[in-house]
């Protein structure tokens, strides 16, 4: 045991030396790996955080709903966005047949787009806020979450179709300024007066926002149908529902039922296709896994050429460092070492080498990713397990460069090594 911390000891103690002999020559051989180290780890932190941050924003929305649109996520709409575009628009009595029949689904939602509309109140006004008209379980299904004493629109003030309004983070700001309150002011809108309930916060700092209420007034459908626009027959305009299936319920069988209760309602015979889509999150989820494994892809290959010319440097540094240490070498062999303590030696000092260059760039990806979370406050981090990655593939390329140098010098004849 002895033995092999010696060997580790002297074989750090050569790396050491061999980075302080010539600044230079270490600075330049050592740039390659810090480079290939910071291009695969900083590629692969980066997407790890942004992968983290999407699957969150995902699972807050729950993998259990069910988003009925025109067309398909997993299609890029290109040959098929005009096919989509004729299709009809959800109707609220498609909603109220889905939410009467279906026997699998807990909550089922319907929203549409209305009118943009000029909001006031005294002095202040905001041009063209997005009106959005929405029914009693959205609640649950947006995952809305109130500024203070904010809250939803009750059943009761849902049903009698009261004038009330639940208002976004942005809007009002633009509209109150910053820290004032607007729960129970009354904003005017094209002559009328709606009571605000409550105020969402802020959408924050994930970056999969489906549901980004930040900009828009949210009323009740009862509401929007007697005069916010409700009752357009626009093919360009923009309605929704969601299904959320019911604790324990396979989300398959959900969607067979809801297809069946959709092509029922639109009267579609038994040989035409659906003129709807079914969409969940794992939709996304499978497109995301593609785009994140090519952007580590890519990585990994920038970085392996970096590496490899690295490797090379390297090995340079190892090839003068025997040369220099002929003698030496020859003279330990003279003495009894072994060849296989020469090679061990050589290979340490090689992967102490690339160690200190991988550090290096591990250090680079640290100090970049602090400035960028608190300059774009979005967290990127480097994980432990990146970081093992790092020091993992550093060793690994400290081997590789430093196996022929090692070879040679314990190949030498002592007597030959030591005239040199």
């Amino acid at each position: 045991m002895k033995q092999y911390l010696r060997i580790i000891f002297e074989g750090a103690a050569q790396a050491w030396q061999q980075l302080t002999a010539n600044k230079l020559r270490s600075f330049l051989s050592l740039l390659g790996v810090t480079i290939g180290i910071f291009c695969i780890i900083g590629v692969k932190s980066a997407i790890n955080s942004l992968e983290d941050n999407i699957r969150g924003s995902m699972e807050k929305l729950g993998n259990d709903v069910i988003y009925l649109e025109k067309g398909s996520w997993s299609d890029d709409g290109g040959g098929n966005f005009w096919k989509w575009m004729k299709r009809p628009n959800f109707s609220f009595a498609e909603y109220e047949a889905l939410k009467e029949n279906l026997t699998l689904a807990d909550k089922v939602g319907f929203w549409k787009f209305l009118t943009a509309k000029t909001i006031k109140w005294r002095s202040s006004s905001v041009e063209n806020a997005v009106f959005l008209g929405i029914t009693e379980d959205c609640n649950d299904l947006f995952h809305l979450e109130f500024e203070g004493d904010g809250r939803f629109i009750t059943p009761t003030e849902y049903q009698s179709g009261a004038e009330v309004c639940i208002i976004g983070h942005t809007l009002a700001e633009g509209l109150f300024g910053p820290g004032i309150d607007p729960v129970d002011k009354e904003i005017s809108v094209g002559g009328r007066k709606l009571r605000i309930i409550g105020a969402l916060k802020p959408a924050g700092k994930d970056l999969l926002k489906p549901f980004d209420f930040s900009e828009c007034v949210l009323v009740s459908y009862t509401l929007a149908r007697r005069g916010f626009g409700a009752k357009s027959k626009s093919q360009w305009e923009r309605t929704s529902i969601m299904v959320q299936a019911k604790p324990g319920a396979d989300i398959e069988e959900v969607k067979d039922e809801i297809i069946g209760e959709m092509r029922a309602s639109r009267r579609l015979k038994p040989v035409e296709e659906n003129n709807f889509a079914l969409n969940t999150l794992s939709i996304l989820s499978g497109i995301f896994d593609n785009v994140f494994s090519t952007l580590n892809a890519a990585g990994f290959i920038i970085g392996i050429f970096a590496l490899i010319v690295g490797m090379f440097s390297v090995a340079n540094i190892m090839f003068v460092s025997v040369k220099e240490r002929t003698n030496i070498i020859g003279i330990k062999m003279a003495l009894g070492a072994k060849r296989w303590f020469i090679l061990l030696e050589i290979l340490i000092e090689a992967m102490v080498l690339c160690l200190v260059g991988g550090m290096f760039g591990l250090m680079f990806i640290w100090i970049i990713a602090t400035i960028i979370t608190h300059l774009l406050d979005f967290d990127i981090y480097l994980s432990f397990g990146n970081i093992m990655i790092g020091v993992v593939t550093s060793l690994i390329v400290g081997v590789l460069s430093g196996l022929i140098p090692a070879s040679q010098a314990s190949r030498m004849d002592p007597v030959e090594a030591i005239r040199k």
